[in-house]
């Protein structure tokens, strides 16, 4: 983690310097700053800057160095819980296909929008209350 952070701080002093040399070089061969270049180029470099603020903010908060960011570590070293998954579940397929739908209709026709709300709507709601029913309720 740390070497990530690092590696944002240097992104962002690399954008700044680049959006600083990109507008200096407008202002020569333009006359004029060219501005989508200059706000793009300087926004990346703020984005940056972000991403490494929050990098190191989570290194300082979980207390010390997680074993995927040892290069000494075993597999073994990190292999808590993570969670519940469900490997039967055809719910996940079912939302990406009526998700599916709602693009298609914004790409085809929005009279297809509707349609694939729905589905989204019943397709979500079956997969959070998977365990609430059948034979697999609480």
């Amino acid at each position: 983690m740390r070497a990530n952070t690092n590696l944002f701080w240097i992104l962002f002093v690399f954008f700044i310097l680049a959006d600083a040399a990109y507008t200096i070089w407008a202002l020569i061969y333009y006359g004029r700053p060219e501005w989508v270049g200059t706000v793009a180029i300087g926004l990346t470099g703020i984005m940056s800057a972000f991403i490494a603020f929050y990098l190191g903010k989570v290194m300082s908060s979980q207390g010390g160095v997680l074993p995927e960011d040892r290069p000494d570590a075993n597999i073994e070293d990190g292999d808590a819980e993570l969670g519940h998954f469900s490997p039967w579940s055809w719910w996940p397929i079912l939302l990406a296909a009526s998700t599916g739908i709602c693009f298609l209709g914004l790409a085809a026709g929005l009279w297809i929008v509707p349609i694939g709300l729905a589905l989204v709507t019943v397709t979500l709601v079956g997969w959070v209350y998977e365990y609430y029913r059948g034979n697999f309720g609480h």
